[in-house]
């Protein structure tokens, strides 16, 4: 009996040991990854370029197929084992001219920055002009009556949840608004609809977004106000409810246009029939640069590869960066991938994506698998808490790798920092200069890091 335990006390203790090793491997391994990134890390620079030298991306457009360009050229002269196009149809929704807003309080006219919301249909030439009806939710709207909206400008003032740590939790929560706003209001007879921006900082920044129309409700031109006039509509509204707005945009949507997601791959040396994929979404909303939406999703995921191959860690699975094309209005490039992967007989194992922002990490949120996936996963962070990433628990894959999940995928969102991205998101002031170079490359070295454990131990 005795001789029976001390067997089993000496497995155990060689199992520790190995384990040991494993994690000093592993720290030293990871501690390079890093090194890397903020040494001689390129995605800041490559950021710049994506965000300065083509700017704006919306699908279908001109950046758009620019930034493909771009990102195929820049991932051939990385040496990678294979770097291909995935054909994908996306939508091509145009703003046209400058949307013109303002307040006309009896004989005060009060300009307002104001935004057409993706997908929308332009006002008529001369614009609209109405009285408005302010509300906050949707049964708030209907137990009004037809009566009472008919004829009326909608205004949808329900500002983000100021006291949610989590701001992508109070953008969900405020989000109902912008997507079928113009639907709801269309419904009880309105002619237009505006909302108070997506933000939850005050500022004089409209932030678009996509909305979709619902089938056999009369179409009626929706737009985003920033925070700071929705504040000044509201307050100005309570002194006198018969006020009017106006607003005029020319936008409109034109027929399917032809796009591609880029893809590169580091073939694996063990599995190579198995698939780990990273990724973010090249386009991005026409108003601005589309710095941290999504341009540093994709230098990061670009610099994992980049991480990979100069460190000469040769993975065991097949290593797939991807470019996805029209996230913002339409998921087309996410949804292409994964009907090409079940197609091809592709077992993708997991999938992580970057769309979050370039801020400081955090952790990931992981999505699917067993429980016995996630117990592992979360074992990772004794090495990965030294830098940072002590928030890795049950969460959101992202919008492209959603269409994985189906086939079995385990999807991980990367969690940079939460507080300042809705100053940003949708808005003119997505800018490369408000992205922080160090919080960047941290960002990739801690994909990097984690891509590296998964694909060691899975």
């Amino acid at each position: 009996m005795k001789k029976s335990t001390t067997f089993i006390t000496t497995i155990i203790l060689v199992i520790f040991s190995l384990s040991g090793h494993s994690q000093d491997n592993d720290s030293i391994t990871i501690r390079k990854i890093f090194n890397e990134s903020l040494g001689k890390g390129k995605s800041y620079e490559w950021l710049r370029e994506l965000t300065t030298k083509i700017g704006p991306r919306l699908s279908g457009s001109e950046g758009a197929t620019k930034a493909v360009t771009w990102g195929k050229n820049l991932l051939e002269s990385g040496g990678y084992d294979k770097v291909f196009l995935q054909d994908v149809m996306v939508p091509h929704w145009v703003r046209g001219k400058k949307e013109e807003g303002y307040i006309l309080n009896g004989k005060q006219k009060t300009i307002v920055p104001l935004a057409a919301l993706g997908g929308s249909i332009s006002t008529p030439e001369k614009g609209i002009t109405a009285e408005v009806i302010e509300v906050k939710t949707f049964q708030e709207l209907r137990d009004l009556g037809k009566e009472k909206c008919q004829g009326k400008i909608i205004f949808f003032n329900r500002p983000m949840d100021p006291t949610k740590i989590n701001t992508f939790e109070a953008y969900g929560q405020a989000g109902d608004q912008r997507r079928s706003g113009a639907n709801e209001a269309s419904k009880m007879g309105a002619v237009g609809v505006i909302i108070r921006s997506l933000s939850n900082t005050e500022n004089d920044f409209p932030h678009t977004g996509s909305m979709q129309y619902a089938t056999g409700v009369p179409l009626i031109p929706a737009a985003a106000l920033s925070t700071n006039a929705a504040t000044l509509l509201s307050k100005t509204l309570k002194e006198n409810s018969s006020l009017k707005f106006y607003f005029r945009q020319s936008c409109e949507s034109l027929p399917d246009a032809p796009s591609h997601n880029v893809v590169a791959e580091i073939k694996g040396s063990e599995k190579p029939e198995e698939i780990i994929v990273v990724g973010g979404h090249l386009d991005s909303w026409d108003l601005a640069q589309g710095a941290h939406d999504d341009g540093t999703g994709i230098v990061q995921s670009m610099e994992v590869l980049r991480i990979f191959k100069t460190l000469n860690i040769k993975p065991k699975h097949t290593l797939r960066v991807v470019l996805f094309m029209n996230e913002e209005n339409g998921t087309k490039g996410g949804i292409k991938y994964a009907d090409l992967a079940k197609a091809n007989n592709e077992k993708h194992i997991f999938a992580m994506e970057s769309d979050n922002g370039g801020f400081t990490p955090r952790g990931f949120g992981i999505q699917g698998g067993s429980a016995e996936i996630l117990a592992k996963i979360k074992a990772f962070s004794v090495v990965l808490s030294p830098y940072g990433l002590n928030e890795i628990e049950k969460g959101s894959g992202g919008s492209d790798i959603g269409p994985l999940a189906p086939q079995g995928t385990v999807l991980l969102g990367f969690k940079p920092d939460p507080q300042r991205y809705f100053e940003y998101h949708h808005a003119s002031n997505d800018r490369f200069e408000t992205v922080n170079q160090r919080e960047l490359e941290m960002g990739a070295a801690s994909m990097a890091s984690m891509i590296y454990l998964i694909d060691k131990n899975f």
